[in-house]
């Protein structure tokens, strides 16, 4: 996706001021922690692998909103 300059401030805008937001970005680094944690092990198993697997989708699926939120108040700043 493209960065736009303004996409740090405004993120930084809707983590102080849209709750839907914020607790998408804390679900986000949430599931970043643990696929790290499954990532770091020194023998990764095939159920460890579903498992990251999984919450990766969701990592993305989550990034995929947060984007949608930026992205629609990129344009209400806009217009």
């Amino acid at each position: 996706m493209e960065q736009h300059p303004q996409d740090e401030e405004l993120k930084a805008h809707l983590l102080a001021t849209n709750s839907e937001f914020r607790t998408l970005a804390e679900q986000h680094a949430q599931l970043k922690h643990e696929i790290e944690a499954i990532e770091s092990k020194p023998h990764v198993t095939g159920d460890d692998e579903i498992v990251e697997h999984r919450l990766k989708k969701l990592k993305l699926h989550i990034k995929d909103q947060m984007n949608s939120l930026l992205a629609v108040s990129r344009q209400v700043t806009v217009s």
